[in-house]
């Protein structure tokens, strides 16, 4: 058995993207100056990219701990992710005075959606077809 096959596989990449969404939401926002010295990159964005990762760990961690998890709740999550990614690209290429350790982060995290994004994809078609996602 792959360990994509595995029943909980889905709830676990969910609760995954939880933890690090609310690790980086806290690290963004509590260490923005930090950050903005080694990246280039603007400390209000900072604060306001971790600020709403806050709410969005929750979401995850409420749809992953439900005894079903909606589909429509994890095609919200992945829609939102592929937001997240668009975002990564648009602060590529408009912030200005960001540095080449600012590039490696900012695509470096969009990097980390993408695969988690990609895993929950298949996480939810693979439920889908066992019939334990909630449709509604």
């Amino acid at each position: 058995m792959s360990f994509t096959n595995h029943p909980e596989f889905l709830r676990r990449v969910l609760l995954t993207d939880a933890a690090s969404c609310a690790v980086l939401g806290v690290v963004l926002a509590g260490a923005s100056s930090l950050i903005t010295t080694l990246t280039g990159l603007p400390s209000e964005l900072l604060v306001w990219a971790g600020t709403a990762l806050l709410p969005v760990a929750a979401y995850i961690a409420l749809i992953a701990l439900r005894s079903d998890i909606p589909t429509w709740g994890v095609w919200v999550l992945i829609l939102g992710n592929a937001g997240w990614i668009l975002g990564s690209v648009v602060v590529l290429i408009a912030v200005d005075g960001l540095n080449a350790m600012g590039m490696v982060f900012v695509v470096g995290q969009a990097l980390a959606v993408l695969v988690l994004t990609e895993l929950e994809f298949i996480g939810l078609r693979r439920q889908s077809r066992r019939g334990g996602v909630a449709a509604a």
